[in-house]
């Protein structure tokens, strides 16, 4: 916050000092609108659709969703509960690649990483997404009720998205919980633009 109003006071706004500031309210903003803008993508480059007949009700889908869960929750378990969880992480992040290899704790803690990430991304991302999907598109205020379709909806689609999410996130959770702490959300952001606006296409649909 410090640094933030010190750059107002030297007479403009820094994003950098911003960042720092308030390292939480920046991954919400920055998550909501990339999962807004993959789904824009997805709608008009993949799908051809014209400004005109772009699904804004789809879209509002994705930004609740990204603002929710890729900004608040991701931001809470993968940078405070991960450092708690794994103390040593820091230390294993910031080594160049010839001694990560060798660091047989390290990568012991890489792969508990990945498998708590997965295990969460399957058992938390995906059933939310489709309750936040049910929720927008039934048109009844009924939480329940989107629970119980969402729920419907993730367990008609398992196979395939647990396939499809294995096959994208454990290559890039390698990476993701390589690189330096302060490159994790970014690369990991980078990484769920592509799956986001794949999402949108394959599943975005009312």
């Amino acid at each position: 916050a410090e640094a933030a109003e010190a750059a107002e006071a030297a007479g403009g706004f820094s994003y950098v000092a911003f960042a720092k500031a308030y390292p939480f309210l920046n991954n919400i903003i920055i998550a909501t609108l990339k999962t807004s803008a993959a789904d824009l993508v997805a709608q008009c480059a993949i799908e051809r659709k014209s400004f005109g007949e772009i699904d804004w009700q789809r879209n509002l889908v994705f930004c609740l969703f990204g603002a929710a869960y890729l900004g608040a929750f991701q931001y809470w378990y993968q940078v405070n509960i991960f450092k708690r969880l794994f103390p040593s992480i820091e230390k294993f992040t910031s080594q160049p690649w010839s001694a990560k290899l060798t660091d047989v704790p390290g990568l012991i803690s890489l792969a508990q990483q990945i498998a708590i990430d997965l295990t969460v991304l399957i058992g938390v991302y995906l059933p939310v997404f489709y309750v936040f999907k049910a929720g927008v598109f039934s048109g009844v205020v009924d939480p329940a009720q989107w629970v119980r379709d969402g729920t419907g909806s993730y367990l008609r689609n398992w196979t395939k998205d647990v396939s499809d999410l294995v096959m994208v996130w454990f290559p890039a959770d390698l990476v993701c919980f390589s690189v330096p702490l302060f490159l994790r959300l970014p690369v990991r952001h980078i990484v769920s633009f592509v799956w986001t606006a794949y999402l949108s296409f394959v599943r975005g649909k009312k």
